[in-house]
């Protein structure tokens, strides 16, 4: 019996750096022992930086380090399944970033490889901050009544900061990421809207490519929910600086709950009243998640993110861009 979660990240990149890293230090029953990159250079001056033990720039040595348990990786997601599966293969738990890999197919071939004795969470960590589950327990509470359709609009120009910068730019690069920009920040908002809703009855997509030829610049999608609930959404990624814009609306029969994917203010306008609600995040938003992933490893919680969560995020991503 596990009394605590000794973890190796796997790809210590910028993702790593604020967002995720530190939280594996700082999470009770939890504790950061090793850190791989390819360069090694640069592993063990992150390592150094954060006060790792260990370092390596190789992925088989990091797994077989005997004190670790559990295995965050944070690679781009065309290596995602082959990682997953030498992990699993060790018996590691797994912390997987998002997406879950580069596309539906490898989605459900890892889905088919994770049996009940494995644990494995995909890091759609948003669920777990404080103004997301606001939303979450408004919709609960049915503030705004029986829910009729929700509206997403991302609008970003080329020179966002809604998305980490690296010196290849592998975002952009379909054979690495799966998808462009959409799909680094789509698995966000989509797996939201999978959280609130439930189940997907069917989903339709279209997409244009007027920059780079290789990957959806503008993506647009609608989805019918079994619950009845609509959907529509909107991303564009070459928006005028002065048309920028992130925003989800959700209506129902007695208001509106309207939120920012990268804000921290939940507003509730109804027939009778009108509220804001304030909230800051984390300085290293995983953590919340990463908490509930911990005690999930350990027996003392339910996954917060499976791995069918995953796929159904992944086959949206792909049908609004086939």
């Amino acid at each position: 019996m596990n009394t605590s979660i000794k973890w190796g990240i796997i790809g210590c990149g910028d993702v790593a750096e604020v967002k995720s890293g530190p939280a594996f230090q700082k999470v009770a029953n939890s504790e950061l022992v090793a850190v791989m990159r390819r360069n090694g250079e640069k592993a063990k001056d992150f390592a150094e930086r954060h006060n790792v033990p260990f370092f390596y720039n190789s992925v088989d040595a990091i797994i077989n380090h005997p004190e670790i348990n559990a295995l965050y990786i944070a690679t781009p997601p065309s290596t995602h399944l082959e990682i997953a599966k030498k992990c699993l293969a060790a018996g590691k738990f797994v912390y997987l970033e998002k997406p879950m890999t580069i596309n539906t197919d490898e989605a459900l071939e890892l889905k088919a490889l994770v049996n009940e004795n494995d644990k494995i969470v995909v890091a759609h960590y948003r669920r777990n901050l404080p103004a997301f589950q606001k939303v979450k327990e408004l919709l609960d509470a049915n503030c705004i009544g029986k829910v009729l359709f929700a509206d997403i609009t991302i609008l970003q120009s080329t020179t966002n900061n809604v998305i980490a910068k690296t010196d290849d730019n592998w975002r952009l690069k379909p054979e690495t990421s799966g998808g462009g920009y959409f799909h680094d920040i789509g698995p966000h908002q989509i797996d939201l809207m999978y959280h609130y809703f439930g189940k997907i009855e069917k989903a339709e997509g279209f997409s244009t490519s007027t920059q780079n030829n290789k990957v959806a610049d503008i993506v647009n999608g609608i989805i019918a929910f079994e619950n009845g609930v609509q959907f529509r959404g909107i991303w564009n990624f070459i928006a005028s600086e002065k048309d920028v814009k992130d925003e989800c609306r959700i209506y129902g029969e007695n208001g509106t709950i309207t939120f920012s994917f990268y804000g921290e203010e939940v507003f509730l306008n109804t027939t009778d009243k009108e509220e804001v609600f304030s909230f800051e995040n984390p300085a290293h938003v995983q953590q919340p998640l990463i908490e509930q992933t911990v005690n999930y490893f350990l027996g003392n919680a339910k996954n917060p993110c499976t791995v069918k969560d995953g796929v159904e995020v992944m086959k949206i991503l792909d049908k609004f861009t086939s």
